[in-house]
């Protein structure tokens, strides 16, 4: 069975955001602890868990992160390395990872564990017996610290084979203030004031919106929030599950909707073809570069922009703001995903660090880095650098298990998850030529029959 979240209840709590001052945002990815009125955080405190004595085993994780995220993971994989004394290696994977790992496993080299962000990637490494069932002390570490939901998450047919580690709320619109206040534009909260605002911040001479249309993803998360806000949350669980065409008039509805921000492509940073050649890093730095003159006012996308935000001069909480995504329908939409540990061996160390990963204390070390956010509810919230964060992070646990996840992640990766072909493909085609709906909507038709078949 195929599982789908939202964090509908969480809304309230998210629409918040854009009236709160962002400050001290931990994106800096230097993994230092802040001061102040928070110092409290990175004080030591008593382990949350028991881990095995692994000195002299080697232990090799492959993750598809780069750059600041790798450098904070890494941190965390260097606290497990002291505590049992094993030699943990990572492994620079690319998407789509099951493409990755097969060939590793191909060439009988498998990592000993994988950090898989779609759910459709772990069932297909169950299905090709790849994955491990996690063990019994990690199962525990899980029945702990995580809502149901989460633990479902990583199920395939009843037997647990991931443990999620980080998590995702990716449904916010980041802007730069500047750009803002020379336009004199203000947070929309419908998408028919959003393309007002967006209007309203071309005329000033700025285009509005930054797009990283070389990365499909995005495009599948332009899609899903506007979707899940439009038709709601049991449309959005039937389509997740292909158990309504894409052909129907609700896909339809909104693509038309989305093409009122692509079918103009003065509102977009280059235009159509510009993002298209545009990587979702690039979207973000070029939104937060330039002063009041950037590249795009508005970039979408997840909590995790800090990270790539804090990569320019600019200073959340007064050069870089956020705004929930805004409401399509009746809600403003939030979608959330996520990145589970799943086993590839049979070994002790893999085994160890599932359970490590399951830790409130390994979320506390990329908690106090910034740019995570956690569903561990064991996780002290002090630990975040920010209010905003702890915002972020207790609407995720206060939902419980009322959550939706990313419907692209949920889908087989052949459809939602590979570069070049599937949801990626037909909608960076879309983002291209916005008014064939019909034909986009056949083509996308097409690619979930025969993903969802095989």
């Amino acid at each position: 069975m195929r599982t789908t979240f939202s964090i509908r209840r969480a809304a309230v709590v998210f629409a918040a955001v854009g009236a709160m001052a962002l400050t001290g945002c931990g994106g800096d990815g230097d993994g230092k602890k802040k001061t102040g009125e928070d110092s409290g955080k990175g004080t030591d405190s008593a382990s949350t868990v028991n881990l095995p004595k692994l000195d002299g085993e080697n232990v090799s994780v492959a993750a598809v992160w780069t750059g600041p995220e790798q450098a904070n993971f890494t941190k965390v994989l260097d606290e497990f390395e002291k505590r049992t004394g094993a030699s943990v290696t990572f492994v620079p994977a690319q998407d789509p990872i099951i493409n990755f790992l097969g060939t590793k496993i191909a060439g009988k080299q498998p990592p000993d564990v994988a950090m898989i962000p779609q759910v459709g990637a772990i069932q297909q490494a169950a299905a090709k017996k790849w994955a491990k069932p996690v063990g019994p002390e990690a199962r525990a570490q899980l029945g702990q610290n995580y809502a149901e939901v989460w633990q479902e998450l990583g199920k395939v047919d009843g037997t647990q084979y991931g443990v999620y580690f980080k998590a995702a709320n990716k449904s916010l619109i980041w802007y730069n203030a500047a750009a803002f206040d020379n336009a004199g534009a203000s947070e929309p909260k419908t998408w028919k004031d959003f393309l007002t605002t967006a209007e309203t911040v071309s005329a000033s001479g700025v285009t509005p919106v930054s797009v990283g249309g070389a990365d499909g993803w995005t495009l599948t998360d332009w899609f899903e929030n506007v979707y899940l806000s439009q038709a709601g949350p049991e449309k959005y669980d039937q389509l997740a599950k292909h158990e309504i065409p894409w052909t129907d008039p609700s896909v339809k509805d909104a693509l038309t909707t989305l093409a009122e921000l692509f079918g103009k492509p003065e509102l977009i940073a280059g235009g159509a073809d510009g993002a298209l050649q545009t990587e979702f890093p690039a979207s973000v730095t070029q939104t937060f570069t330039g002063g009041d003159q950037p590249k795009g006012a508005m970039v979408f996308e997840g909590d995790f922009v800090a990270v790539n935000i804090a990569q320019t001069e600019a200073k959340i909480g007064t050069d870089a703001k956020v705004f929930p995504f805004p409401a399509v329908g009746a809600d403003s939409p939030v979608v959330t995903g996520g990145d589970a540990a799943v086993a590839l061996k049979d070994s002790k160390g893999a085994q160890a660090l599932l359970t490590w990963l399951a830790s409130a204390d390994a979320a506390k070390i990329w908690a106090e880095a910034g740019g995570f956010i956690s569903p561990n509810k064991g996780l002290d919230l002090k630990a975040y650098p920010n209010d905003v964060q702890r915002t972020m992070a207790q609407a995720l646990i206060d939902a419980g298990d009322d959550v939706r996840f990313d419907m692209s992640d949920q889908a087989p990766q052949s459809f939602g998850g590979t570069p070049g072909a599937g949801e990626w493909k037909i909608l960076q085609d879309f983002l291209k030529n916005p008014k064939d709906i019909a034909g986009t909507q056949k083509k996308l038709e097409s690619a979930a029959v025969k993903a969802y078949k095989s």
